[in-house]
């Protein structure tokens, strides 16, 4: 008997030094993202929102403007949204859906952000994930427990500009970011859709917002966000991400809730549904803490 718990301890004592070990490797390359991030970026001279030079925008998005901010607010320079949701595993038609919790930290300028989160893919197994646009280059990683690597896409064009894409749909979180100052440039498409193009060096990205009757952001969609469709080769597919359950928040009009899919050819496949636990801003008044939050 004595043996028995002196090898259960011993056991128990190594699995908890692994998951220690695990996380703090994981946390040491998250700050080396966020110290790159941080270098990267930069604070503007302070700006304020000003209505007046948002008249030449189509008119949703002036609407939605006048809705979501107001007169005078500093713009944000940088976030750190809290999320917990639900994170689909499974293949189209046969979904498995796992929780997650996570801490997303974004800065405005230059464009970038680490999305850091732990799947929990079954009970006492942790995936930890992140994705990111750190210096104008995409970077998506996972691995259990934080020390055996399930998945590490290599740096591409395509990953790059999908993980563009995602800073420009997730802005409805960080609006002042939407403004023609943040470099975004609007073309209109109808009375409730407006197309938003990005640039970041060489790199452009083009989603068409849809705005309700309440003048917020509805959706998003790109007619071809770059996929791997577990062949190896990624290929354009479209994309669409739904927002809802809009609230003050800071000063700030946002969604609290949000869905991601793919649409394929057999129909949609949502694979991210997530909730805002929190939301902090920072502008150039103030200094952006650097993003090595954990969840």
């Amino acid at each position: 008997m004595k043996i028995a718990v002196t090898v259960f301890l011993i056991a128990a004592a190594l699995i908890t030094g692994l998951i220690l070990y695990g996380r703090g490797a994981w946390q040491k390359g998250i700050d080396n993202l966020s110290n790159s991030m941080d270098e990267s970026s930069f604070n503007p001279e302070l700006r304020i929102v000003d209505f007046s030079s948002i008249d030449n925008l189509p008119v949703p998005v002036q609407r939605y403007f006048r809705t979501v901010l107001h007169e005078g607010q500093p713009y944000i320079t940088g976030a750190e949204v809290v999320h917990s949701g639900s994170f689909n595993m499974g293949e189209p038609g046969r979904d498995k859906w796992v929780p997650f919790t996570s801490v997303q930290n974004i800065r405005i300028y230059s464009p970038g952000f680490i999305w850091n989160a732990r799947i929990h893919t079954a009970p006492g197994m942790t995936a930890f994930v992140y994705d990111a646009y750190v210096a104008g280059k995409g970077a998506l990683k996972a691995k259990l427990l934080g020390l055996i690597t399930v998945l590490a896409m290599p740096e591409s064009t395509e990953l790059s500009e999908g993980e563009l894409m995602r800073y420009l749909a997730e802005a409805a979180w960080y609006p002042t970011a939407l403004l023609p100052e943040s470099g975004v440039e609007w073309e209109a498409v109808d009375a409730h859709r407006a197309k938003a193009r990005l640039r970041d060096g060489e790199r452009t990205v083009e989603l068409i917002f849809t705005f309700d009757d309440e003048d917020h952001i509805s959706s998003v969609y790109s007619d071809g966000r770059y996929r791997d469709g577990g062949t190896g080769q990624v290929e354009k597919t479209p994309w669409f991400g739904h927002f809802w359950n809009y609230t003050r928040v800071n000063g700030v009009t946002i969604p609290l809730d949000g869905e991601v899919s793919w649409i394929l050819p057999e129909g949609k496949h949502s694979y991210w549904q997530g909730h805002i636990e929190s939301v902090e801003y920072y502008s150039s008044e103030e200094k952006c803490p650097p993003g090595t939050s954990g969840s």
